[in-house]
């Protein structure tokens, strides 16, 4: 009996015996930060909500072009024109034909001649009653509402990816506790049947089937933790869009707590934090701003609207026809003509225009609704997030407590059976002990980190910090 405590507790003590682990060829080892950046770069979310940015801003390039020359425009048409019928007593000039009346087009097949056609216009407007300048507003706010959104798509992928990655970590650390369990409990086992069959009277059959029994729980212990390490794994090398074939590993050798401390400041500090820095309450400003510059476009129909017009046109036909050149005659399939001027256009659906001013006000009190209620709800959040933190940093702390006293209970059971006044129940309770307190340990650990990890989520700074290297520096 002495000689198999002292195997059990020299293989906890010293930390167990691994078994051999073969890295396989195609790895990619990462750090927290570096799945966190790889992952936002990777991530189809990220492209989806970039590419709906790209279109705002598309949008407000559009609104933008539209300040000078709003309507440029380019008609071309192509036909046959007639020929003319000149009759054989005409003594007029060509010049001078449109003065004979007797002189008309002729439109039989054989007099038909190409003809063609091309006129350009542009269209200034000068003042449009605020809803030019409102759409610009409306646009480029726009683009802050867009790009506000892909910022809170960043932090939720980066918290996912985060949480995968300390995922994977704790079922590693897992594994490896698993591992010396199993080698614990064969080596107890083969140390028991030695001792029964020296008759030594230390030990008994009850010893053997303890230690069976503590087998097949362990067995099926690292099912569990191999399906979950898997999973973790696949998670985060789906996360990264690794190819086929690649294994993702944690650059870290050990999941240790995140190097963090909490604010002096507190609570106060980390709610001043979200308000600063969460995209939902950018997005609410920028909604509210674009939704003002609306208002203003749907009032502009109350005032008229003014702008420069001017085309230049030019019609041609082959062979040409007798052109008359006068102030007062033209040939509309020959010649050049030119019109300009300013124009004036006064929407008269006033009762429209009024329920369209109505609409667009809802729609910025609606908003306005949405800042309060954003604002609200990232108190809230940072305070779960906050008091998350602060629950899961005792119970680290009381677990790596646990450890200690599970460890010194272990090493009191071996003095015990060096004395001989210990048993073989009081020593499978305290390994059991021992390894279920490492267990809980880890578990906290990896809770902790996940709890600092949404704490910068809710406060909207999780993904600035994984992209400037400073996630895992200590302090807040």
């Amino acid at each position: 009996m002495t000689r198999f405590s002292l195997i059990a507790c020299a293989l906890l003590l010293l930390g167990g015996v691994e078994l051999a682990r073969a890295t396989p060829p195609d790895t990619v080892r990462v750090t927290l930060a570096e799945a966190i950046v790889r992952t936002l770069d990777a991530s189809p979310e990220m492209d989806q909500r970039r590419a709906e940015r790209r279109f705002a801003t598309a949008r407000n390039d559009e609104a933008r072009a539209n300040r000078f020359l709003t309507d440029v425009s380019l008609d071309v048409a192509s036909s046959f024109a007639p020929g003319l019928d000149i009759p054989s007593d005409n003594e007029k000039p060509d010049n001078a034909l449109y003065l004979n009346p007797n002189v008309e087009n002729d439109w039989s097949i054989g007099a038909l001649r190409p003809f063609g056609r091309a006129e350009i216009a542009v269209r200034q407007p000068l003042w449009t009653g605020g809803e030019l300048s409102g759409t610009l507003r409306a646009a480029r706010h726009g683009v802050d509402v867009e790009a506000a959104e892909v910022d809170r798509k960043a932090l939720a992928v980066a918290a996912r990816a985060g949480e995968t990655y300390y995922s994977l970590l704790l079922a590693e650390a897992l594994d490896r506790l698993a591992d010396r369990t199993r080698e614990v409990v064969n080596r107890a086992q083969r140390e028991i049947n030695r001792l029964l069959k020296e008759g030594d009277e230390g030990v008994s059959q009850a010893d053997l089937f303890q230690t069976r029994l503590t087998e097949e729980e362990v067995t099926r212990r690292v099912v569990e933790i191999d399906q979950q390490q898997a999973t973790a794994r696949a998670a985060l090398q789906r996360q990264l869009f690794l190819p086929d074939g690649t294994t993702v590993a944690p650059a870290a050798d050990e999941l240790q707590p995140i190097d963090f401390s909490i604010h002096p400041d507190s609570l106060s500090y980390y709610i001043r934090r979200g308000l600063q820095n969460r995209p939902e309450i950018d997005q609410a400003e920028a909604g509210i701003k674009a939704r003002r510059a609306l208002v203003d476009v749907a009032q502009s129909d109350y005032y008229p609207k003014i702008g420069l017009q001017a085309s230049l046109s030019q019609s041609i036909t082959l062979p040409e026809r007798p052109n008359p050149n006068n102030a007062f005659v033209g040939d509309s399939f020959m010649g050049t003509g030119t019109r300009t001027g300013i124009g004036i256009r006064q929407n008269l659906n006033f009762g429209q225009t009024k329920a369209q001013v109505e609409q667009a006000e809802a729609d910025l009190n609606a908003v306005k609704h949405q800042r309060t209620a954003a604002r609200q709800l990232v108190r809230v959040e940072v305070e779960q997030a906050y008091r998350a933190v602060l629950t899961a940093q005792a119970d680290v702390s009381s677990r790596d407590r646990s450890t200690t006293i599970s460890g010194e209970w272990l090493r009191t059971e071996q003095v015990n059976f060096d004395l001989d006044l210990g048993d073989t129940e009081d020593l499978v309770k305290a390994v059991r002990a021992d390894l279920e307190a490492q267990a809980r340990y880890l578990e906290a650990v990896k809770r902790y980190n996940v709890a600092v990890l949404k704490l910068l989520e809710a406060t909207g700074t999780l993904a600035d910090r994984a992209g400037n290297g400073t996630l895992l520096e200590a302090g807040p």
